[in-house]
């Protein structure tokens, strides 16, 4: 673990590598993460799940309740080489992860605790296709009229993991998002389609914005 992170609940095995479904769609196979039992499965209380990425425009799971927030010690980032749902391990994608540092806008959901198992496993399929993320629970800030503080379950990135790309310059990005395609789809369409959800929040990303409109036409970075 590192210090100041959270809570670190699991490091996950890479079993799960089909394309994220809705809940209630049927599995082509079993996945071993529904039989996991871990602490924070079972508790009798909501869940709140942060996103930060594609969890904003495409949950894929029912919710009580959709807050924007924020997160502070970490931020949204393209550091995470896609080698399953944008891209492959051949060809690989570029995908958002939360690295340290700064300071993160997103969307809170509250799930109701009869579902909190089924979310929880539903989102290590999605989520941990290849274990590059860490599963923690941090403090976020709904920003709500007052501001209220929950805790939140949060996908971070891990630094040691072989798929941790760092701070990649424009031009690589460019080129490893026009390459990428996945089980999911094309790695141009993930950033577009994040980049239109955080405008409908009133957010804007310098880095992500600036991608987008390369993707989009813009001229080529020298």
């Amino acid at each position: 673990m590192w210090p100041h992170q959270g809570v670190v609940l699991a490091r996950l095995p890479a079993d799960c590598t089909g394309p994220p479904r809705l809940l209630g769609e049927r599995a082509g196979s079993s996945c071993p993460y529904a039989d996991m039992q871990l602490p924070i499965e079972h508790l009798a209380e909501d869940l709140w799940v942060f996103g930060y990425g594609s969890l904003i425009w495409r949950p894929g799971f029912a919710h009580l309740e959709r807050q924007p927030a924020r997160l502070i010690g970490a931020h949204r980032a393209l550091c995470v080489f896609s080698h399953v749902h944008r891209g492959t391990p051949e060809r690989p994608g570029l995908v958002l992860g939360l690295d340290f540092g700064g300071a993160c806008r997103g969307v809170a959901y509250r799930i109701a605790a009869t579902q909190r198992a089924e979310v929880i496993a539903y989102l290590r399929a999605r989520e941990q296709a290849t274990s590059v993320y860490r599963e923690t629970l941090r403090s976020v800030t709904l920003l709500t009229e007052p501001e209220r503080r929950v805790s939140a379950l949060v996908y971070m990135i891990d630094r040691g993991h072989k798929q941790y790309a760092g701070r990649l310059d424009l031009a690589t990005q460019l080129h490893l998002v026009r390459q990428g395609h996945g089980q999911s789809g094309p790695n141009r369409e993930y950033v577009l389609s994040t980049v239109h959800a955080l405008e409908a929040l009133g957010l804007y990303d310098r880095d992500l914005h600036l991608l987008a409109e390369k993707l989009s036409g813009g001229r080529s970075p020298d």
